[in-house]
């Protein structure tokens, strides 16, 4: 069953605009929960996969569980996956080994994987770039926050740059200056809720509404309207999210 107090956070994010909404999973223990979110739903879809963080308790040594889950309806997407050397909360052969196993599942579901990575930008250009070499697969950096390098390596794979509220923190120039560069049909906007809620916001629980506030300032860093930035990252999601359907949400745009 959907949770009912999620009701009013969906409700504020049409209100504000936001048609399309997607929730992460990042263990599969609590895949159930994820995909209650968007169980009844329409607009809501989810993905399933292990973050980082938790790979050395459910990481996968194949990609069998996560393609089989991945059948569901409401899963468009592989992940949260990849590599996390900052916190090191599980060992990076753990962490390694799963993130192989989910471009698997992305390889063979042709679901998006949705890559994490922090502190780690060699290492996940390597395996990205190695596990290329096996077929091509579609994704992602999730809540970018890396270096050019790696952007232009991961832009070259075909892949998608996600923009955060940390896109409008005072210290996020570096940031900016990558993404005034990344090409706009490769851009997407999320919230990471509840964390980094978007200036003038910041500090607060994060959600799906405050997402406005960071296309604003990706179209302030681009000098083109809020209005091109909306539909340039609509149609990037349905390009990128292909199993999700636009039909979902024609009811909410305004």
């Amino acid at each position: 069953m959907k949770d009912e107090a999620v009701d009013p956070i969906v409700a504020r994010a049409h209100q504000a605009g936001v048609s399309g909404m997607v929730t992460i999973s990042t263990k599969l223990s609590t895949f159930p929960q994820v995909r209650a979110l968007a169980d009844g739903c329409r607009g809501i879809w989810c993905t399933v996969g292990v973050h980082p963080h938790n790979a050395d308790e459910e990481g996968q040594e194949s990609p069998a569980q996560l393609l089989e889950l991945a059948k569901d309806e409401r899963v468009i997407g592989i992940g949260e996956t990849g590599l996390d050397y900052y916190y090191d909360n599980a060992p990076r052969e753990d962490q390694q080994r799963s993130f192989r196993s989910h471009i698997e599942a992305a390889r063979e579901s042709g679901l998006p994987l949705i890559v994490h990575t922090r502190d780690a930008d060699d290492d996940t250009v390597a395996i990205l770039r190695d596990s290329y070499q096996d077929g091509a697969f579609p994704g992602l950096i999730h809540c970018f926050t890396a270096s050019r390098a790696l952007a232009e390596a991961v832009l070259e794979l075909g892949f998608y740059l996600s923009v955060s509220g940390i896109i409008t923190f005072k210290k996020a120039e570096d940031i900016r200056e990558t993404l005034r560069y990344a090409p706009l049909n490769r851009l997407l906007v999320e919230t990471d809720s509840p964390f980094l809620a978007p200036v003038p916001l910041r500090g607060k629980t994060n959600e799906p509404a405050y997402v406005c506030h960071t296309a604003k300032a990706l179209a302030d860093l681009k000098g083109i309207s809020l209005e091109a930035v909306e539909t340039a990252t609509t149609e990037n999601f349905f390009r990128l999210f292909s199993k999700a359907s636009f039909d979902e949400i024609r009811g909410h745009r305004q």
